[in-house]
């Protein structure tokens, strides 16, 4: 009996995630960018990147501090003969100190770095660079992450619509070959004609089979980019379906890229780390200067003699100078190629500038033809509706034949799926744009 129970909970249970799996979640492009933020590994990553980069300036700050180190051991002697030394006038041997087999030793070490040739100086400087660079990072990150979830949400409801299109098709052809079947009934119509109309219906079919299998790659595409469940069910939903045109200025928006563009910020601020790394290593061609103090409690101390079997506590402190005065060149070596690295940081600059200049200029343009395209598709699709219509009244009172069907019928189709793609790729080229000038999108 209890095991039929417990199977009729888990057939529960199955039932119920299967219901949970097979429920529609809607998501607006808002929502989509806040669970696709939410959900992000990169985010994780570049989040991680800036800890560790505090991490490493807070090591570098504690270095600016005494450092405090303790130390037990115990050493266990073998035997060895007593120590003994005979004294004038004495018949027996002075034993001079006693022969202790058991050492234990505490110490407590206090070092203090005094000098450096300013390399702590530089390096902490140069972490906190890092972190301000990181953090920009992550701000890129999150604004490349609501491009790619903008651009998936777009092309999903592109084929979202593209799909109602078909069906629309679709249905107009079964209803074109309904009405020829009943002219032919009344001899108003040939087999010839049924048969255009038929193949016309057959390939409205494979045409709403690519729209569905598009929307199927596009949803999954979108739930990869927001995080969810490749096999989830979701649709999009847009606030806002019709488009304002706007006008961009080419000059302008190279110039707000240059001012915009979390790369460049980024950069250079990792060319402002890289100049105190240099300092840093050349640090080397300074003289170190160190204060360190040591109290010792030992048994036996052998600071006091003679030894003798009791702790005891002793100290001690000094003031070090450390100066590499000749390395072979190691150090002039370093210098080198950390002026190198700065080097190479700084053509890498020149180059993302002329990336960032490209890729405006790129989208710039696409974005110009993408307006052109809507305006001559606003006016192809009401000829094409025009013309349907005119073609549609004819047939019926039988002064167009199938083929005229046929031919208004495609170039209705073709009409509204250009329309579509292109108000849809324009809001898409949009997404870039921004993107490319450093706008937020989140």
């Amino acid at each position: 009996m209890k095991k039929i129970i417990n199977l009729k909970i888990l057939i529960f249970i199955l039932l119920i995630q299967n219901y949970l799996t097979a429920q529609t979640t809607t998501l607006s492009l808002e929502e989509s960018v806040t669970e696709g933020i939410k959900n992000s590994n990169e985010l994780k990553i570049a989040q991680s990147k800036i800890i560790s980069n505090k991490a490493k300036v807070s090591e570098v700050k504690s270095q600016f501090l005494p450092q405090l180190k303790f130390n037990a051991s115990y050493t266990r002697l073998s035997e060895v003969n007593p120590f003994f030394i005979i004294v004038p006038f004495s018949t027996n041997p002075v034993q001079i100190s006693e022969v202790l087999l058991n050492n234990y030793n505490f110490r407590l070490s206090l070092q203090q770095q005094i000098f450096t040739g300013f390399r702590l100086n530089s390096l902490k400087n140069s972490g906190e660079y890092n972190v301000t660079s990181s953090e920009i990072e992550f701000d890129n990150e999150k604004n490349n992450i609501a491009a790619a979830i903008q651009s998936a949400f777009w092309n999903f409801y592109k084929s979202q619509l593209i799909k109602n299109i078909a069906e629309e098709n679709l249905k107009q052809t079964e209803g074109h070959i309904t009405d020829t079947k009943n002219f032919m009934k009344n001899g108003l119509a040939t087999t010839s004609d049924l048969l255009k109309l038929e193949v016309q219906n057959s390939n409205a079919k494979l045409l709403l089979l690519d729209a569905v299998n598009n929307l199927n790659i596009a949803r999954v595409t979108f739930n990869k980019s927001i995080g969810y469940n490749l096999n989830q069910n979701t649709e999009v939903k847009s606030g806002n379906p019709e488009i304002q045109i706007q006008e961009f200025k080419l000059e302008d928006l190279i110039s707000e890229a240059k001012s915009n563009r979390d790369e460049l910020k980024s950069l250079d601020y990792k060319l402002k780390s890289i100049s105190e790394n240099i300092n840093a290593v050349k640090s080397s061609f300074y003289p170190s200067v160190y204060f360190g103090a040591n109290y010792y409690y030992s048994n036996p101390n052998l600071r006091i003699q003679p030894p003798v079997d009791k702790f005891d506590g002793t100290w001690d402190a000094s003031v070090t100078l450390s100066w590499d005065v000749w390395n072979w060149g190691y150090t002039s070596a370093q210098v080198t190629q950390a002026e190198q690295t700065l080097v190479q940081s700084k053509i890498n600059l020149t180059q993302l500038n002329e990336s960032i200049e490209y890729e405006v200029n790129q989208n710039y343009l696409n974005l110009k033809y993408l307006k052109e395209k809507i305006e001559v598709s606003k006016k192809t699709i009401e000829q094409a509706e025009e013309n349907y219509r005119v073609n549609i009244e004819k047939y019926n009172v039988q002064l167009a034949t199938s083929t005229d069907i046929v031919d208004a019928e495609t170039s209705l189709f073709l009409a509204k799926t250009n329309y579509t793609n292109a108000l849809t790729d324009y809001r898409i080229a949009l997404v870039k744009l921004y993107k490319s000038v450093g706008r937020k999108l989140y």
